[in-house]
């Protein structure tokens, strides 16, 4: 099963991904989670630390993909979830998206793709071009994080466009939204009426969240030392439930921008105005 996390930047993507992966692994499987995002610091809950890349690994070897070996790519982190990062261009030229790719067809060429049960790119920010959208080329399921907030909401609803528009040639549903460290849901729940998909879970504002990420710890590594953290555990379990269940996701239809920043907007500034229907395309 290949599963690609989305969301706007931010938002605690990688931070979600890390502990989904360690809860797949808690139910046995394995799992490798592949960083797709240029500053390379996907796994940094898992490992700890900022790990080599795809692309450094390449040049250092002159980009002869025939002189890199699995331990040269895959580093062992915890709770025995192996963690790749992509890395990328620098700043301001090259496409990410590209490195994906090259990614992919490294680990393809180690034959890394047959050895795990579960493999989860998680990808920076909103799709805003193809190469982004690349991981989605290869996914089974997307997985959007999001918040309550209207940029969240503005981003995954990019993000569904970008499933929609892959499902045309490709096996890919949207297993559903992931709400992370919030207070509320309402603003998730006009959205979802508005453009029906599932809801896996919402997290609630729990701030060791937040503070897991500057420790370099998933939260699952956390309760070991402080066990008040295992009902935060168990949202993460809930996740890796409903996707080993291979649930039948949707192909969701997309809310005309426009449309979208009116119900979202009004919402707040105009609640009646919010309660119109919104049309979907």
């Amino acid at each position: 099963m290949k599963l690609a996390v989305y969301g706007k930047g931010g938002i605690g993507k990688s931070t979600t991904s890390c502990n989904i992966s360690v809860a797949l692994a808690r139910r046995g499987k394995k799992v490798l989670q592949i960083g797709c995002d240029p500053k390379h610091d996907s796994t940094f809950t898992l490992t700890g630390f900022l790990i080599p890349t795809i692309i450094d690994t390449l040049q250092a070897k002159d980009y002869h993909y025939e002189d890199v070996w699995p331990e040269d790519v895959i580093y062992k982190g915890y709770g025995g979830v192996d963690c790749v990062e992509a890395g990328g261009p620098p700043a301001g030229a090259g496409c990410g998206g590209y490195v994906v790719g090259e990614t992919v067809k490294l680990l393809k060429e180690l034959n890394a793709f047959d050895e795990y049960d579960v493999i989860l790119f998680d990808v920076l920010g909103d799709v805003v071009c193809g190469g982004f959208a690349a991981p989605l080329n290869y996914a089974d399921y997307c997985l959007i994080v999001t918040d309550n907030g209207f940029d969240a909401l503005f981003a995954a609803n990019r993000i569904a466009a970008s499933v929609r528009e892959k499902a045309r040639t490709h096996p890919l549903r949207l297993a559903g939204l992931i709400g992370n460290r919030t207070s509320k849901r309402d603003l998730i729940d006009k959205y979802v009426e508005a453009v029906p998909m599932p809801v896996l879970e919402v997290l609630p504002l729990v701030e060791d969240i937040r503070v897991s990420r500057v420790k370099g710890k998933t939260l699952f590594e956390m309760a070991e030392s402080d066990p008040s953290l295992n009902y935060v555990c168990d949202y993460y379990l809930n996740i890796a439930d409903q996707i080993l269940a291979r649930p039948e996701g949707v192909v969701p239809k997309d809310a005309p921008d426009r449309d979208l920043f009116a119900l979202l907007s009004d919402f707040y500034l105009n609640p009646q105005a919010a309660e119109r229907p919104l049309a979907a395309v």
